[in-house]
């Protein structure tokens, strides 16, 4: 059993104590993603107070897609969250997690016939419907294929908001490769197509973008989208019964960011909806899905640092790199989203004067992990970093790039106690991919 951990240092992100930090790596190894049991508990149950306290028809799904591990999908479910899934194979990931099809979300802006077939099969409780192909296809094969289940119909909407976050995790504006545009009238054709077919159409859905932490684009999204739901029920006399808002909620990556808290966030998101439905008639489920913010905060990644090595830089005089054991197979996100991150040295514990080193990765680019960070100016091969806020897209996103094993995870209990709930790739999984034809080499 490992020791409690300590109290944190400034904010409400979770960190490893050095004491678990020692006993976690002797045990484990690393690179090693840690995720705090309590913490992700308790951070859900705010949100589903914080959501329940503005509006009591409300439901907070996870998004998997944040950190798929199988068993965060089963402790999310039993806080009692829906399970957001955007492919069959996070759909078999929640099945074997325990989740019952019924209580997923199937998301996906290009879903395959067998995708569609095979969640239906299991009997997936609802659909979110991308483009005119998929409502087509299920059209035709409705009846035949959902004769006995009845999985309902959510239209994914664009709703033009443009939020304020990096690009390519903005997706709720109008030039964008998910769902039906509301400006050029397609969200409205595809309401009609639906109710023409006969099909089973639950309500509407939305997702401006991700790492929000300016909640304005979010709120827009939740006017806009119960603004629509209204037009329809004037229009052709559909009253949508469940609307969601999506997710995207920041998270505190540096000790200088200040997301909106969730409470607050919950509140105005929920009476921006609320003023829009106001008088219509319509009351329906409010709905959100957020995923980062459930459990970023709640994760840790543990490297071992190795090569430190001081280089010439223009303009600056000298640069010193301290190379970790692992990098962008294990933490894509800087190199895609120049994502920044806090990192502290946790064992031997800091002490004595600051120095600013680079910490890079040991991969064949130039693998750039964290920039100009604070370490302490004594930091030396086999100290141990923890980087903070790693919960979310660093498991779910890890690679073989190089041919790097994908990390462990570990999961300190609520107890204290601790349990392996990924176990690090060894070689044989990494080949058993490959296949060498027979009289290739002679």
């Amino acid at each position: 059993m490992l020791p409690m951990p300590s109290s944190t240092l400034r904010d409400s992100r979770f960190r490893v104590s050095p004491e678990n930090a020692d006993l976690l790596v002797r045990r484990y190894g690393t690179p090693l993603y840690v995720i705090d049991e309590a913490h992700f508990r308790n951070r859900i149950r705010e949100y589903v107070d914080a959501f329940r306290s503005v509006y009591a028809r409300s439901e907070l799904s996870f998004a998997t897609k944040a950190n798929s591990t199988m068993a965060l999908i089963a402790i999310a479910h039993h806080e009692g969250c829906s399970i957001d899934v955007a492919s069959e194979g996070e759909l078999r990931l929640a099945l074997a997690a325990g989740v019952p099809a019924a209580s997923c979300y199937f998301h996906g802006n290009n879903k395959s016939r067998a995708e569609l077939e095979f969640a239906i099969s299991q009997g997936i409780g609802h659909i979110v419907v991308d483009h005119f192909g998929e409502i087509e296809m299920l059209a035709t094969r409705y009846a035949e294929i959902t004769a006995h289940r009845h999985p309902r119909l959510i239209l994914r909407l664009a709703p033009g908001v443009d939020p304020v976050t990096h690009h390519k995790i903005s997706t709720g504006q109008a030039d964008t490769k998910f769902g039906f545009n509301i400006s050029d009238g397609a969200a409205e054709r595809a309401v009609v197509r639906c109710l023409e077919a006969g099909l089973p159409l639950y309500g509407f859905h939305c997702h401006v973008g991700s790492q929000l932490l300016d909640p304005e684009a979010q709120r827009t999204g939740g006017e806009l989208i119960a603004d629509f739901a209204v037009a329809m029920r004037t229009r052709h006399g559909y009253s949508a019964e469940y609307l969601n808002v999506g997710g995207g909620l920041g998270v505190r990556y540096l000790g200088s960011m200040e997301p909106t808290p969730v409470r607050e966030y919950c509140r105005l998101v929920v009476e921006a909806a609320q003023a829009a439905l106001r008088g219509s008639g319509i009351e329906p489920i409010l709905g959100q899905e957020p995923g980062r913010s459930l459990v970023s905060e709640s994760g840790v990644t543990l490297y071992t640092v190795g090569v430190i090595k001081p280089v010439p830089a223009p303009g600056r005089g000298t640069r010193t790199y301290a190379a970790v054991d692992g990098g962008l197979s294990d933490n894509p996100r800087p190199a895609l989203y120049d994502a920044k991150y806090e990192v502290e040295r946790v064992l031997p514990q800091p002490a004595g004067e600051a120095a600013t080193f680079t910490v890079s990765g040991k991969h064949c680019e130039t693998d750039m992990l964290f920039e100009d960070v604070e370490l302490p100016a004594d930091l030396k091969p086999g100290d141990v970093l923890q980087v903070l806020c790693t919960g979310a897209y660093n498991s779910s996103m890890a690679s073989n790039y190089n041919r790097y094993p994908r990390p462990a995870t570990a999961l300190i209990r609520t107890d204290g106690s601790v349990d392996l709930i990924q176990r690090r790739e060894d070689w044989d999984e990494m080949l058993a991919r490959e296949v060498m034809p027979e009289g290739l080499v002679r």
